[in-house]
C-alpha cells in the first residue's frame, strides 16, 4: 500500500493506514507515503518523518506508526504497489499520474481522497475518472465523509464512505482504513460519492458567511445546511441521473456537510473574509490561514455558476448562485439571506 500526499488529511490517514497494514497478513507492514521535500529549519521533512515520525509541518504533535516511510521520490514510493491511495491537491495529478502510470503492479487499483471535482468546457469530470485515465484504466474506488483531519488522527469516532465500481475492490479498501474508531460504509455510487465531497465546500462558505455577521446564526446555518443538501441533490441529480438517494445519507453526504459547515476551512475562511469587509480577498485570506492547505469552496463555486449559467439555471439554485453573488459580486450577506427568505421551498 503507498499513500500518495502528505498534507494533513495525508498524514491523518496514515496513522489508520499504517495500523491496519501492520495488523492484516493481507498486506505489507510497511506504507511508502510520497512526501513533497520541505526543508523545516535546517532539516529535510522525511528525514523528520523518518526519524522522529512526525510530520511536524502539517500534523505537529501527533505520532506516526513507524512503519510509514517518507519518500520524496514518487517513483520509489510507488514501485510495485497494489493499492495507490490519493490524497493530495488535484492540481498535482496530471503530472504525478505521467510518473506512476506502469510503475506500480499489475494488478494495482487506487483509491481517492480528494474532495474535488474538475469542471470542464465538456461537463463535470470527477477525479477518479482523471486517476482512471492517467492510470491506463485503473480501477480507482473513492473515500469522503464527516472525517475532520485533526479529529481523525486524535481518534475520535467517526464515520467514512467509500464509493465502489467493483465491489471487492470497496471490499479490499474497507479493510485497509476501517477501525472500530473510523467506521467505513461502502456503496455503489462514485458519482455520487464524490460529488457529494465537491459541493459540500461551497455550501460550507455561506455557513461561514452568516457566522461572519455576528449575530444569532444557529438557526441559519441549520436552514443553509438544508437547503444546500436539497440544491446538492438537484445538481448531482441532473448530472449524474444514476446516483442514489441512500448516498446522500451516507457520510459522504449529509454528515459532511454538517462537520463542514461547522468546522471546515471554508466555513474559517469564509467568516474571516465577511469581516475583513472587503479589505481581504479569498486568495490572501487562504495564505493566511491555510498554511499550505487549499480552499476548494471558492473554486467550486465559481465553476458551479459557469455550469448555471451555461445551462440557463441559475433560478434553481438560489443557495448556489447567492453564494456567488457574496463572494465575487459584492453582495452582501443580508442579500442572501433575502433570497433564501424569498425563494420557492
Amino acid at each position: 500500500v503507498s499513500i500518495v500526499g502528505s498534507g494533513n488529511w495525508a498524514s491523518a490517514i496514515a496513522l489508520v493506514v499504517g495500523e491496519n497494514c501492520k495488523k492484516y497478513d493481507i498486506f505489507e507492514d510497511d506504507v511508502r507515503m510520497w512526501t513533497y521535500e520541505e526543508m523545516i529549519e535546517g532539516r529535510k521533512l522525511t528525514e523528520i518523518i523518518n526519524t522522529q515520525h512526525e510530520n511536524v509541518k502539517y500534523m505537529p504533535g501527533v505520532k506516526l506508526p513507524e512503519n510509514i516511510i517518507a519518500d520524496p521520490d514518487v517513483l520509489s514510493a510507488t514501485k510495485d504497489a497494489h493499492v495507490l491511495i490519493f490524497v493530495l491537491p488535484h492540481q498535482f495529478l496530471p503530472g504525478l499520474c505521467d510518473k506512476i502510470a506502469g510503475n506500480h503492479a499489475p494488478d494495482c487499483i487506487a483509491i481517492s481522497l480528494i474532495k474535488s471535482v474538475l469542471f470542464e468546457e465538456h461537463g463535470i469530470t470527477l477525479i477518479s475518472e482523471q486517476l482512471r485515465k492517467g492510470l491506463k484504466g485503473m480501477d480507482v474506488s473513492v473515500l469522503m465523509g464527516a472525517n475532520v483531519a485533526s479529529e481523525v488522527a486524535a481518534g475520535a469516532f467517526c464515520e467514512t464512505t467509500i464509493g465502489y465500481n467493483i465491489e471487492a475492490n470497496g471490499k479490499l479498501c474497507k479493510q485497509i482504513f476501517e477501525t472500530p474508531l473510523f467506521r467505513v460504509s461502502i456503496v455503489n455510487d462514485i458519482a455520487g460519492v464524490e460529488m457529494c465531497g465537491a459541493l459540500k465546500n461551497a455550501v460550507a462558505l455561506a455557513a461561514g458567511f452568516v457566522e461572519g455577521l455576528d449575530l444569532p446564526h444557529n438557526n441559519t446555518k441549520a436552514a443553509i445546511i438544508r437547503i444546500g443538501l436539497m440544491e446538492m441533490k438537484k445538481f448531482i441529480g441532473n448530472h449524474f441521473p444514476g446516483v442514489k438517494e441512500e448516498t446522500f445519507f451516507q457520510s459522504c453526504g449529509f454528515a459532511d456537510l454538517v462537520v463542514t459547515c461547522y468546522a471546515g476551512r471554508n466555513r474559517k475562511c469564509a467568516l474571516e473574509f465577511v469581516k475583513a469587509a472587503g479589505t481581504k480577498t479569498f486568495d490572501q485570506i487562504e495564505v493566511e490561514l491555510l498554511h499550505g492547505q487549499k480552499l476548494e469552496g471558492t473554486q467550486t463555486c465559481k465553476e458551479v455558476m459557469k455550469i448555471m449559467r451555461r445551462e440557463g439555471s441559475t433560478g434553481r439554485y438560489p443557495l448556489f448562485s447567492s453564494i456567488h453573488a457574496v463572494a465575487f459580486e459584492g453582495a452582501s450577506v443580508q442579500s442572501m439571506i433575502d433570497t433564501l427568505g424569498h425563494a420557492e421551498m
